[in-house]
């Protein structure tokens, strides 16, 4: 097992407009990233239920060339709306960094 902190290169979010995050999920390795692939673990059903949203609104992408995965998704609370702690978005990867990504031994 491995925690996305410990074996992507970068792991961000960041605004998508107003009501929408995205997250992405880079790797420099691409057999890495094609291992984390390949255990389905990152899925439009992890980011529904790391974010509490519907897997319905979950935009998911792997992007094999760049070895990276991008989810884009709700926001809970509009940017700069009342009750918002994070109005870039920059913070909201924090949940799926500990992951955990079942790797071959």
């Amino acid at each position: 097992m491995a925690l996305i902190k410990d074996i992507a290169q970068i792991c961000k979010s960041k605004n998508a407009g107003p009501f929408y995050i995205t997250i992405d999920v880079l790797f420099e390795d691409h057999t890495l990233y094609r291992q984390v692939k390949e255990t389905g673990v990152l899925s439009p059903a992890l980011f529904a239920t790391l974010y509490g949203v519907e897997e319905k609104d979950v935009l998911f992408t792997p992007y094999d060339t760049a070895a990276a995965f991008k989810a884009t998704l709700p926001r809970a609370i509009p940017a700069g709306d009342l009750g918002d702690t994070d109005v870039y978005g920059a913070q909201q990867h924090a949940p799926l960094l500990d992951v955990d990504i079942p790797l071959p031994g």
